[in-house]
């Protein structure tokens, strides 16, 4: 009962700056608690991210929230998601999308993601062993592509896996600290937006940076 009350304090505390119903409805079904060890699960509902082994953490909810609502769902389609982490995010686009294609260059962490997805039942969400080349052209192109990790500079590779039109949200900076941008693809080109300052781990792989 307490998480349920805490988890309705974090969705009013988030609905001060985020307007989208529909993201706030999902992250009100989807429980946090389950995608962080247990001996966290009493901060599930913090606005704060939170470890969750291998050096890797669970992102702070409200940016959970503002990066959703750039992506500008509306149930139909396509998304790629870059950095599965724990599956959480992944599990709010699964509420949101219809199809989600999300990917974890740790396979400890990816494995751990796909079961607690699978026991969730979302069945509309694939996990895979991220490359060296970012993205995942097998399923190309998508409608909208989230990084949950810091890039030098928007990539190529992703801007080419979208479709026209297509949103792309990612953290843009040095590895300490970045702005997060809402980029839309152009007949030639993209436009960016600055949404907020942040601060995420190394993207990790071609066009991005390296693993020392």
């Amino acid at each position: 009962m307490k998480l349920e009350k805490d988890r309705e304090k974090l969705i009013e505390h988030i609905r001060r700056e985020i307007s989208d119903e529909r993201v706030l409805n999902a992250m009100a079904r989807v429980r946090r608690e389950l995608f962080i060890p247990s001996t966290s699960r009493h901060l599930a509902y913090e606005d704060r991210p939170l470890p969750i082994g291998e050096g890797q953490t669970i992102s702070q909810p409200f940016i959970v929230a503002l990066m959703t609502q750039a992506l500008e769902l509306v149930g139909t389609e396509k998304v790629l998601e870059l950095g599965t982490g724990s599956g959480y995010q992944a599990a709010i686009l699964a509420e949101l999308a219809r199809e989600v294609i999300t990917l974890e260059r740790l396979q400890k962490l990816a494995n751990k993601a796909r079961r607690t997805l699978k026991k969730l039942a979302y069945t509309n969400v694939q996990v895979h062993l991220a490359s060296r080349t970012l993205g995942w052209r097998a399923e190309a192109p998508y409608d909208a592509i989230m990084v949950t990790a810091a890039a030098p500079r928007v990539p190529k590779e992703l801007i080419d896996q979208l479709v026209i039109g297509g949103r792309l949200v990612i953290p843009v900076g040095s590895r300490w600290e970045q702005d997060l941008l809402q980029v839309i693809k152009q007949k030639e080109g993209y436009t960016a937006k600055n949404l907020t300052p942040c601060r995420f781990v190394p993207l990790i792989g071609e066009e991005a940076w390296s693993e020392e």
